[in-house]
């Protein structure tokens, strides 16, 4: 069993959804997920400027967001999001205790901004799902550094004098 599979289930069973619903999702989640990467969030959402286009659901990987939505008359599922998420920018969130729910915005690769509200059951849960997208955004994202591939050699210390003269107004 890969390590996809083995956490996947879990995290289902821990944001409360029916097994029959993550198995339903499964196979959309497996096509955009590689098997080596592990299950951080599985959840329920909705997008707060169109209520009643369909069900939508959540997964959070160290690597990847993918979001499916499932129609609300025939039950397709569709796919509405995958990407890596060092494609993301301006990466948003803001938890609220009093609602419990947390509402997550980020503007994908082709320039749409995307916003999805999560709702939880309990006000510690706000503050957990907080804890874990400060983790999964803030930490792993941006504190990624940039890696060197190969480096340019600067031309030695005489010869940069001589080819970088300051231009000095006066």
């Amino acid at each position: 069993m890969d390590v996809f599979s083995r956490t996947f289930l879990p995290a289902a069973s821990e944001a409360g959804l029916a097994v029959q619903t993550a198995t339903r999702h499964m196979p959309v989640f497996r096509r955009c997920v590689g098997s080596g990467d592990a299950t951080v969030l599985v959840t329920r959402c909705s997008r707060p400027e169109r209520p009643v286009t369909g069900d939508y659901l959540l997964l959070l990987t160290h690597r990847r967001i993918v979001v499916t939505r499932q129609t609300r008359v025939l039950h397709r599922l569709r796919l509405h999001l995958n990407t890596e998420l060092r494609e993301l920018s301006h990466v948003t969130w803001s938890p609220d205790a009093r609602l419990h729910c947390v509402e997550l915005a980020a503007t994908a690769i082709d320039g749409i901004r995307e916003r999805f509200l999560i709702r939880t059951r309990h006000p510690k849960q706000v503050w957990q799902l907080d804890a874990l997208l400060n983790h999964a955004f803030r930490t792993r994202v941006h504190s990624a550094q940039p890696r060197v591939v190969a480096t340019v050699a600067e031309p030695p210390p005489a010869d940069r004098a001589a080819t970088f003269r300051p231009v000095v107004a006066r």
